[in-house]
């Protein structure tokens, strides 16, 4: 078995997890690469393993990426998926983690179920950004595992965000900005701004307004067949474009279009491990802290 090991955040503990990976693999025999901006960290060592950058798309001869750290990882590691059909293993070193399916504390144990291949995976569908007038960033990649959002850039003032939904108008928002989150961004920023939790599986969008100045507004659940026109204006000439954790800026004008992208990106559940139960354990459901002493 051939194995990618992507990490995007060099804290100690976290390289002490990789480096424990890593030695996993050497003595059960299996192949893996590493991404290049970890070789510095292995010392003396760094000579004896072979290394991909993370400006690069992987290869098909990967079988498996091996995302560690927290979610934000996880969504870094798919720029150098994309559309490869690579499966990627998420070993969660944060805190949170509803992308990450391996907990560091049973990592050992973790490996041992995924090499045995007791588990399944889940098809994450992504959202896709082109906009009218030629942006280098989002032609390189323009894709969001999570979600896509507009937000205020140098003002203070509201946002007037025009939406659009197959060609006819929805609303316009007067509110500090919008988010477009897929299902598996239902449980990340947009949950934050007062968003529903939405199953991996189901084929939907979620438009959720940042504070609104008209209470009224509420999140909205429309079809993942639906394409998306967002036209911004605004007292400043420019606002904020994110999709996931890559920022960058857009003129005012600028109009924008999201639909689903023609790929989706698979992670690994393993066995033991499902949605409902991530949601009990994250957010503690069902605890009630009233009758504990």
């Amino acid at each position: 078995m051939n194995i990618a090991i992507y990490n995007a955040f060099f804290s100690p503990e976290t390289l002490a997890y990789v480096k424990t990976v890593v030695s996993y693999l050497e003595e059960h025999g299996h192949q893996f690469i590493i991404v290049d901006r970890l070789k510095k960290h292995f010392g003396k060592y760094q000579d004896r393993y072979h290394y991909f950058s993370d400006n690069e798309v992987l290869k098909e001869d990967i079988d498996f990426l091996f995302s560690i750290g927290g979610d934000g990882t996880l969504l870094r590691s798919v720029t150098v998926v994309r559309d490869s059909k690579i499966p990627i293993l998420g070993i969660n070193t944060g805190r949170l983690g509803f992308l990450t399916s391996l907990h560091r504390d049973a990592l050992e144990e973790g490996l041992t179920l995924f090499f045995e291949k007791k588990y399944t995976f889940i098809e994450r569908s992504l959202l896709q950004v082109t906009t009218n007038d030629s942006v280098i960033a989002l032609e390189e990649i323009g894709f969001a595992l999570n979600e896509v959002s507009v937000n205020r850039k140098n003002t203070t003032s509201m946002l007037s965000i025009d939406a659009e939904l197959d060609g006819k108008h929805l609303t316009t928002y007067w509110a500090d900005g919008l988010i477009i989150a897929t299902p598996t961004g239902s449980t990340g920023y947009s949950l934050s701004s007062g968003g529903p939790i939405v199953s991996p599986e189901t084929a939907c969008w979620i438009l959720n307004p940042i504070a609104p100045h008209n209470i009224n507004i509420r999140p909205l659940i429309v079809p993942d067949t639906t394409k998306i026109k967002i036209s911004v204006s605004g007292r400043d000439k420019t606002h904020l474009l994110s999709l996931d954790s890559r920022i960058l800026t857009l003129e005012n004008g600028n109009d924008f279009f999201i639909k689903k992208a023609d790929f989706t990106i698979q992670t690994i559940q393993l066995e033991g491990a499902f949605f409902y139960k991530t949601l009990r354990e994250k957010l503690f459901w069902g605890q009630d802290t009233r009758n504990t002493q």
